[in-house]
């Protein structure tokens, strides 16, 4: 499409492991198809270089932007745009705008829509080398099917991020025939223009079906950085839920759990950042040695790490969602309703505020941002399976599904009796406890179409500006970055 499409798996793979000084800007390099062809996938094992590409992209820095690193800037956006993530105070301004809903409105931005315009559509540019490539690559089937199995989770996942960013919510009472993404499925800079939301999700399932196709009986993968079968059965069950698809994301949510585990109310208070914790299904690995110093997650969400932003804007609970958590649930233990507790670490001359957050927690304390990122946990299938039977008007079984969750973090809970809407609204208490930070209240407020509504808790007005958002608005939607629309005459905007 334009140059922020044109992507190089050439330092993403093979460079990026043989020469660590590889430039941070190779996503805007133009392949090289005879070097990535004969070279990256001769071989299954040079292809595992590919893959392994993708999965370092989630956490370089982009653009030379503070605020741009990786996967972490959608996370934090994402929650940004919510109610239950609150600044303070404006600290040293990254993250403002976009929680303004100012950022994603305009089409000059360099930021919010142009970064996940740009990353994830880098994303789908180079799964689709691996896709067409693979095939041919000499080596174990096991190997092959990994590897095309987890292109294919990338590409639907990066398509599923971000139609729900660009297009309208999915609505299944409706034919969803309004603007969503153009649909890049080869190696190609062709000009192409923007396909419905219907299509877009069409696309997103036969993806997701594929690489559960492949990735069953494919190679075990060597850690959770990687995509394997649960990864990708959960995926499905987070597209079935935004499709309002009740029976398939129950069943998927079931599937993609099996075998795994909830980790320990101890586990749950070691600051989220290891990867090896037995929930995360998927977690991006942040490799020690390649420190990502202030533009790292842990240096805007961690409570600890000595960077300026949290030294003077500590991230805080929305006070009306801290108190609809059990005293006696683990989860409580995470905030800090006094701003006066000593045993909530801060960095060096850092401010202390009311229901301040101690989830995230830098594994290298106050001088280094270094840590894991949570992407899918086992939680979040409990929840969604716990969610999508209410909706079904499965009440009893929806119950049950919460109950195993809600229990394991609070022993003090009891199955809940309650039915409908009552249920449906325990199910989202306990999902906006459980997920805080993580990234999803944005993407759950538009697809429930739910105004947000940052009222009667203890959103500053002077910071977060924007206290109510009506739903269905034109605001729920991101431009289409201006670069973009001037280098493919054959897109268009989105309403202004």
């Amino acid at each position: 499409m334009n140059k922020v499409l044109i992507n190089s798996l050439i330092c993403m793979a093979i460079l990026l492991i043989a020469l660590p000084s590889c430039n941070k800007d190779y996503l805007e390099t133009t392949p090289n198809s005879s070097v990535s062809d004969q070279d990256i996938f001769k071989t299954t094992g040079n292809a595992w270089n590919a893959i392994n590409g993708i999965h370092r992209s989630l956490y370089v820095q982009y653009n030379g932007q503070q605020d741009q690193g990786g996967q972490s800037k959608n996370i934090i956006d994402m929650d940004m745009l919510g109610e239950d993530l609150v600044n303070p105070t404006t600290g040293n301004g990254w993250f403002i705008t976009t929680h303004r809903w100012l950022g994603h409105r305009n089409e000059n931005s360099v930021s919010t829509p142009y970064f996940n315009f740009q990353f994830y559509y880098a994303i789908i540019a180079n799964a689709n080398m691996i896709i067409a490539n693979i095939d041919n690559a000499v080596g174990p089937d096991a190997d092959r099917k990994a590897i095309k199995g987890q292109a294919f989770a990338y590409r639907a996942w990066a398509y599923f991020q971000m139609i729900q960013l660009y297009g309208k919510r999915y609505d299944k009472t409706t034919t969803n025939d309004g603007l969503g993404l153009s649909l890049i499925l080869t190696p190609t800079t062709e000009k192409l223009p923007r396909s419905t939301v219907a299509e877009v999700y069409t696309q997103i399932i036969a993806d997701l079906s594929a690489a559960i196709t492949e990735l069953t009986g494919a190679k075990a993968r060597p850690n959770s950085s990687h995509l394997n079968l649960n990864v990708a059965k959960g995926l499905r069950a987070r597209v079935a839920l935004a499709m309002q698809d009740w029976t398939t994301a129950a069943q998927m949510a079931s599937e993609a759990r099996q075998g795994l585990s909830l980790m320990s109310n101890a586990q749950y208070l070691q600051g989220f950042n290891d990867y090896t914790n037995p929930e995360w299904m998927w977690g991006s690995r942040q490799i020690q040695d390649q420190t990502t110093f202030f533009y790292s997650f842990f240096a805007f969400m961690s409570c600890n790490f000595n960077s300026t932003n949290i030294r003077g804007n500590p991230k805080c609970i929305n006070s009306r969602l801290y108190r609809a958590i059990s005293s006696t649930d683990v989860r409580k233990q995470l905030w800090d309703s006094t701003g006066t507790n000593t045993a909530f670490p801060i960095p060096p001359g850092g401010s202390r505020f009311p229901y301040m957050n101690r989830k995230f927690i830098s594994a290298g304390g106050s001088g280094s941002s270094i840590g894991d990122v949570p992407i899918m946990r086992v939680a979040e299938m409990y929840l969604i399976e716990a969610e999508a039977k209410a909706r079904a008007g499965q009440d009893a079984a929806a119950a049950t599904a919460l109950f195993t969750l809600a229990k394991q973090r609070d022993p003090n809970y009891v199955l809940s009796t309650k039915t409908g809407d009552a249920l449906i609204d325990e199910i989202m208490i306990q999902r906006r406890a459980e997920l805080w930070g993580e990234g999803f209240r944005f993407y759950d407020l538009k697809r429930l179409n739910l105004p947000l509504d940052r009222t009667e808790a203890n959103h500053v007005t002077s910071v977060a500006s924007v206290m109510t958002v009506a739903a269905g608005a034109k605001e729920w939607e991101f431009l289409i970055p201006r670069t973009e629309l001037n280098a493919n005459s054959n897109s268009v905007q989105n309403p202004l």
